[in-house]
C-alpha cells in the first residue's frame, strides 16, 4: 500500500468521511476568480478575504515548501426537521450542534501529527500545517482539485456522495503525495440554488454575493441589515439553508455519526420571544460551542427582532 494510501486509510479511521489528495502546483484560475469576485465588492464587510487575497491566491505564501494538500470533509447532516410555527425561528443546519471547529481542529492535527512521523518512516523529512476554514485557503477549490466533490452554481462545494452537507478541513504538507482526479462538475442545467435564494444573491451560476446573502447578513454582516433584505430573510435568525436544501444531490442525505452535530435542545424550534429576552450572560452560556457566538449577541438580537418584526406583519389579517 503507498503512502498516500495509508493517508487516506488514516483519514476515514480518525472519522472524516472523504478525503483526497491535490498537489500544489502554478495553476492561478481560482486565484483569478477570487480576485475578480474581490473587485465587485461581492466579500462586502469580510476585509479579511481581500487583506489576504494574495495567500488565498498561492497556498505557497501560505506554507512555505508545501507540494501537497490534504483535503478531508465531515458530513453535518442530520435527519431532523426544523418546527416552522409561528414565533420560532430557524437557524442553519450545521449550527445546530457544536462547533465543529473544536473537535475538527483536534482531529487534524492528530492527523497531521501522524503524517509527519509516517512519513519519517518513508525516509522522507516532512513538515505539515493543518486548517479548518480559519486561515487563508481556498478549501472549496483545494477539496475539488483532490476529487472530494465540485463547487457548484450556489458556490458551495457539492459531493456526489453526501451533496451539500459537508465541512471541510486541510492538512498542507511539504512532500509529494500521488494525487487524485479532480472532481467534475455535476450541475448541468440545473439552476434551482439560484432560483430559489430569498434575495437573489446568486447573480449568475457560480457566483455569490454576500451582501445580499442571508446567511452572510445574519452572521458576518455587524450593525444594521439593510431594510430592503428585512421581508426576505423571514424567520431566519443564523443562515440559511435554501440553496442548499433545493439542491437534488441531498434527496439521499446520509445522517452523520458524529455526536458533536447533534441539534441542541433549542436548536430546531429556537421561541423567538424567549431569545429577544434573553441577557448577554444567558446568552453566552446557551451558545457555549456553539457557531452561533460568531454573530456575537448584539447580532443575534438584531436578528431576532427583524424575524418577530416578520412574524408579526404574517399574522396580520
Amino acid at each position: 500500500m503507498t503512502f498516500s494510501n495509508r493517508i487516506k486509510d488514516k483519514a476515514y479511521a480518525l472519522g472524516f468521511d472523504q478525503v483526497g489528495i491535490s498537489r500544489v502546483d502554478t495553476d492561478q484560475s481560482a486565484d483569478n476568480q477570487l480576485r475578480a469576485w474581490l473587485s465587485r465588492g461581492f466579500h462586502g464587510q469580510m476585509g479579511w478575504m481581500e487583506r489576504t487575497a494574495e495567500k488565498r491566491g498561492d497556498i505557497r505564501k501560505v506554507f512555505p515548501g508545501v507540494r501537497s494538500v490534504v483535503s478531508v470533509a465531515v458530513n453535518y447532516y442530520t435527519n431532523h426537521t426544523p418546527h416552522e410555527t409561528t414565533g420560532k425561528g430557524r437557524i442553519a443546519r450545521y449550527a445546530w450542534g457544536d462547533d465543529y471547529h473544536y473537535f475538527m481542529d483536534d482531529r487534524l492535527r492528530e492527523f497531521a501529527t501522524w503524517i509527519d512521523a509516517e512519513a519519517e518512516k518513508e525516509g522522507l523529512q516532512c513538515e505539515s500545517r493543518t486548517y479548518v476554514d480559519t486561515g487563508p485557503i481556498l478549501e472549496k477549490a483545494w477539496a475539488q482539485r483532490a476529487g472530494i466533490g465540485w463547487i457548484g452554481k450556489h458556490s458551495n462545494l457539492v459531493s456526489a456522495d453526501y451533496g451539500s452537507w459537508l465541512l471541510l478541513g486541510e492538512v498542507l504538507v511539504t512532500v509529494d503525495l500521488d494525487q487524485d482526479t479532480p472532481a467534475p462538475d455535476q450541475c448541468g442545467a440545473c439552476r434551482l440554488c439560484i432560483e430559489i435564494c430569498p434575495t437573489d444573491a446568486i447573480p449568475e451560476p457560480y457566483v455569490l454575493d454576500a451582501t445580499k446573502c442571508i446567511a452572510y447578513l445574519t452572521i458576518e454582516h455587524r450593525g444594521p441589515i439593510p431594510e430592503p433584505h428585512h421581508s426576505d430573510i423571514g424567520n431566519r435568525i443564523f443562515g440559511c439553508d435554501d440553496c442548499l436544501d433545493i439542491c437534488p444531490y441531498n434527496e439521499h442525505a446520509v445522517s452523520t455519526s458524529e455526536p458533536a452535530f447533534a441539534p441542541r435542545a433549542y436548536a430546531l424550534s429556537p421561541d423567538l420571544k424567549e431569545l429577544a429576552e434573553q441577557p448577554l450572560r444567558e446568552f453566552q452560556t446557551t451558545f457555549r460551542k456553539s457557531p452561533i457566538k460568531r454573530t456575537k449577541y448584539e447580532g443575534l438580537q438584531r436578528n431576532v427582532a427583524i424575524a418577530r418584526t416578520n412574524a408579526n406583519h404574517r399574522d396580520l389579517p
